[in-house]
């Protein structure tokens, strides 16, 4: 198992005074490190001339009820082999009434899918995303389905309204 250490992104904030937290390290090791949207352009150029050259995953969820929305990013250095990469997560929070966070998708082209997954389910906005549009739900669909202030339509009242 990996030593449970601070990584060299969170050492490289605090020497350059960007406001993060660290929330801490996985099962596996791997440091979650929280970021303010407005700063995860610039961290995600960051991270990508650093080596960072693989999204493995993103994803999105509600917190709770009235509070954030969070957007996580699972980022790999693939450097000689794939036996030992360096990973990292980042989580970065947006506010209900106005979840806007920067895409990344120039960065990683990977991201074009998931980013619009999770605007189609939570309902985040990936500002500069290219086709930021539904991707699982109808675009007639109003509504967020896993953003917990969502209320589902009652499908019996729907039935009986026609």
């Amino acid at each position: 198992m990996k030593a449970m250490q601070q990584c060299w992104l969170s050492i490289w904030l605090v020497k350059h005074e960007v406001v993060h937290r660290s929330l801490g390290f996985d099962h596996r090791g791997i440091e979650t490190l929280q970021i303010k949207a407005r700063d995860w352009d610039s961290i995600a150029v960051i991270l990508c001339v650093y080596g960072y050259n693989y999204l493995r995953s993103q994803c999105a969820y509600d917190i709770a009820p009235g509070r954030s929305l969070a957007s996580v990013y699972h980022l790999t250095r693939i450097q000689y082999g794939i036996y030992n990469p360096e990973e990292v997560c980042i989580k970065v929070f947006a506010q209900k009434d106005n979840p806007r966070i920067p895409s990344i998708f120039w960065i990683w082209r990977s991201a074009d899918f998931q980013e619009r997954e999770s605007y189609d389910m939570v309902g985040i906005s990936y500002v500069n995303h290219p086709r930021l549009k539904r991707i699982l739900m109808p675009e007639s669909w109003i509504g967020w389905p896993l953003h917990k202030d969502y209320i589902t339509p009652n499908f019996y009242e729907i039935q009986d309204a026609h």
